[in-house]
């Protein structure tokens, strides 16, 4: 068993070698590069032995959730703040490369019984706060290429561990999660804020119900014109959302589009992820204006503008179910912002953007104003019925972070299974690498890992109604 896994992940880590540069592959695979690819495919499709199934595992309950914060610079110092509104935590630790950011994060701290220690200075000062026996929870909002390691680390140091997006940017990073989950039996939970989002509730709570029917095609989509803030110094530590648009192309931000989408459609839990082709377009933007910050920058000298990442990537995905997914990724063009959340049934359509949302069961319009109202009092989930208002309220992207962090705390609390367990951290955050293999080879299929190990085929759908938990309070002051 452990010898088939650690093979499988040594391929996973070859074909990572080339999406984690492609652009050092060739438009169309060297014939020694399609030998490795086969073989990647037909280890993808074999059973393995599974070790532990994370799908669906209440861990002990807590009844204190003792969290530590690791990374603090921009959403991790606002988590500190929405943390500290929910009963039942217990903030510990703080910690961040810049002093003055830890300083500010624990600042925001709003209620009262907790005795958070700063970590900061050192590059490594998350290993020690991992290794302490007080923390239960670490929270990761560091940069990307840290998420994983922090994770690992943290898991096997008995932490549960929930990683801001993405959870990792390499295909064996990603077994690396599921693997250390599941030997630890620590829940590795991806801080997909969208998954919270009112109008994403309301349709999956509608697909649960069967209101769209069969599921035919969804699209998601991360489209936000960001580009100033990539060479904006004050916007990220060491411009590194700029570098890493700088060497890989592929739709490097996956999981806000394709978080919701793979609830829908029950992936990892009846459903899955079969296989991927991605395309991108060159860039018309991104190296154009580094090269014109470089005559007055010399920060911007370093920078390959021919290598950027190319403006628009669109990745189409196939699920066993027959279903297919529309993907893009736009950071760096002006256009209006939209995640697109379109699902398409044999019985009725939705799609949220442009805003505000629509509902169609039919070909002719959308719902009526009215009659989305009507739709919306019989079908919005409990979750959203309990603590929607005031998470509008603290806030939070319209506060679906705020439940997000509510929902986390409120499982661990009660032992429930969380909403998006490791598995998902992993199949949604592999489409970024998987993504970079495709447009550097041609746009050519590549299928998705099953990282449940077949499991998918026998997990349950989880709850969004709270029949059970939902008993943990909001501090609101």
């Amino acid at each position: 068993m452990d010898t088939n896994r650690r093979s499988f992940l040594k391929l996973s880590a070859l074909a990572g070698l080339g999406m984690v540069a492609p652009a050092a592959c060739k438009s169309q695979s060297a014939p020694e590069e399609e030998s490795a690819l086969s073989e990647i495919l037909e280890q993808a499709n074999t059973k393995y032995e599974p070790v532990f199934n994370m799908s669906g595992y209440a861990a002990p309950a807590l009844a204190e959730v003792r969290i530590a914060f690791v990374g603090t610079g921009n959403r991790g110092s606002a988590a500190v703040e929405r943390m500290s509104r929910i009963e039942g935590v217990k903030i510990q630790a703080v910690c961040d490369v810049r002093r003055e950011k830890a300083d500010a994060a624990k600042a925001r701290i709003v209620s009262k019984g907790h005795q958070a220690k700063i970590y900061a200075d050192e590059p490594d000062a998350w290993k020690e706060l991992c290794e302490r026996d007080d923390i239960d929870l670490v929270y990761v909002a560091t940069h990307w290429a840290l998420h994983a390691e922090i994770a690992v680390y943290a898991m096997e140091h008995g932490k549960h561990v929930a990683l801001e997006i993405p959870a990792a940017t390499t295909v064996e990073d990603c077994w690396q999660l599921v693997m250390t989950s599941e030997k630890t039996k620590k829940h590795c939970v991806i801080l997909e804020n969208c998954c919270y989002d009112f109008f994403e509730l309301l349709t999956l709570n509608l697909a649960r119900q069967g209101y769209f029917g069969e599921i035919v095609h969804c699209e998601g989509a991360y489209l936000h014109d960001i580009l100033d803030s990539f060479f904006e110094q004050d916007a990220r530590f060491d411009f590194w959302r700029l570098k890493e648009n700088a060497v890989r192309n592929g739709n490097l931000y996956p999981t806000h589009g394709l978080g919701p989408i793979c609830q829908i459609l029950n992936i990892n839990r009846g459903n899955r992820l079969e296989h991927l082709t991605s395309m991108a377009s060159k860039d018309f933007s991104l190296g154009p204006k580094a090269n014109e910050l470089a005559k007055t920058d010399d920060r911007f000298k370093t920078y390959d503008s021919k290598k950027f990442r190319g403006n628009m990537n669109t990745s189409s995905i196939y699920t066993a179910s027959g279903s297919t997914i529309m993907l893009q990724h736009d950071v760096s063009t002006p256009r209006p912002y939209s995640r697109i959340h379109l699902v398409s049934g044999t019985k009725a359509f939705a799609q949220k953007y442009p805003l505000p949302g629509r509902i169609a069961v039919g070909h002719e319009d959308f719902l009526s104003e009215s009659q989305l109202k009507e739709l919306e009092e019989k079908y919005t989930p409990e979750i959203v019925k309990k603590i929607g208002e005031i998470a509008k309220r603290i806030g939070g992207h319209g506060g679906m972070d705020m439940m997000m962090d509510w929902r986390l705390i409120d499982c661990l609390r009660n032992g429930l299974p969380v909403d998006m367990d490791v598995y998902d951290a992993a199949s949604w955050s592999v489409i970024g690498p998987l993504s970079e293999w495709s447009v550097a080879n041609g746009s050519k299929p590549i299928q998705v890992p099953d990282f449940t190990m077949g499991r998918w085929q026998e997990n349950k759908v989880h709850d969004i109604n709270l029949q059970t938990g939902g008993n943990t309070n909001i501090i609101n002051n």
